[in-house]
């Protein structure tokens, strides 16, 4: 279980990182400060911390004993009930959740860094935003529209008269409101989502239980049956037993197992891994057609 959670955190954080080129590809140095670093330090401030955690328990020898033979830990910690009562009660650590010295305060600061980031992704983006389209207002550009006609509308005129006009733009491009929506819904989005994804990747845990009861359950019912058997038929029926045994192995869990882990694999890169960076704002694919290049050149 605990290794389904730390392989999590750390698919999520490259989904994540993606941004990063992402951003640098479409020159939005704005997504880089004001949407990767506090995602990622949110993360890592809550899961991340429990990844440590994680660590740190594996590491640990929950059984030793000092010289005078008492035990210098009370127990193995719960990570859950550790990580609940992180947000149930900040500061407080119970005796048996304690694995070192500071926890209490080092969950009250990385519990206060998630929570400065969720304003930080709600609301710094969005009024950089408007201070930009502010400033290029205030100095006189995007406002005025000019372009030039022909008339030919002119009396008295043998031909047509070039004539300048300015027209001053009936709406703008930008909106705040829509652009602060769009924020909200993926603030809201992120924050819930590092919860379930998290959650989510629980499944591969559930996979490794599953196919070690299958195992269990194949073993014990058809092959190690013919192997306390005694007499002249033993052999004859180890070799049905292992016949057995070997296709219903390769059937099903090599077979219907590896085909749901797959499954559950490509759903885990689909929706947790992809959603941390893709947006789905490109070019719509177009698939080639020899009838749309003619209808195009025909158009041309």
């Amino acid at each position: 279980m605990k290794m389904s959670i730390v392989l999590g955190v750390i698919h999520m954080t490259l989904g994540i990182c993606l941004q990063v080129p992402n951003a640098l590809h479409f020159k939005k140095r704005i997504n880089i400060l004001h949407v990767f670093i506090p995602q990622i330090i949110f993360l890592f401030s809550i899961f991340g911390y429990l990844v440590f955690a994680i660590l740190f328990k594996w590491s640990t020898d929950w059984y030793a004993r000092d010289a005078s033979g008492d035990l210098t830990h009370v127990s193995p910690p719960s990570l859950l009930n550790m990580l609940i009562y992180m947000f149930l009660s900040p500061g407080n650590v119970s005796d048996s959740d304690r694995m070192f010295r500071g926890q209490a305060a080092l969950q009250t600061f990385l519990l206060l860094l998630a929570l400065v980031c969720v304003p930080w992704m709600l609301l710094v983006k969005p009024l950089i935003l408007r201070r930009e389209h502010q400033k290029i207002i205030s100095e006189g550009y995007g406002r005025i529209s000019s372009h030039v006609r022909v008339s030919t509308e002119s009396e008295g005129l043998g031909g047509a008269v070039v004539v300048a006009e300015q027209e001053e733009m009936e709406e703008d491009d930008f909106d705040f409101a829509d652009i602060m929506i769009n924020q909200s819904i993926h603030t809201i989005e992120f924050c819930l989502n590092s919860i379930s994804n998290t959650a989510s990747y629980l499944r591969l845990w559930a996979l490794s239980l599953a196919h070690a009861q299958l195992s269990e359950v194949l073993w014990t019912m058809t092959f190690l049956p013919t192997l306390k058997m005694s007499g002249a038929l033993q052999p004859v029926a180890v070799m049905c037993g292992f016949a057995v045994w070997f296709v219903l192995t390769f059937s099903i869990l090599i077979g219907m197992e590896g085909l749901s882990a797959f499954l559950h694999a490509l759903r885990l890169h689909w929706v947790e891994f992809n959603n941390k960076f893709y947006d789905g704002t490109g070019v719509k694919f177009e698939p080639f057609s020899f009838k749309a290049v003619l209808d195009s050149a025909e158009e041309q």
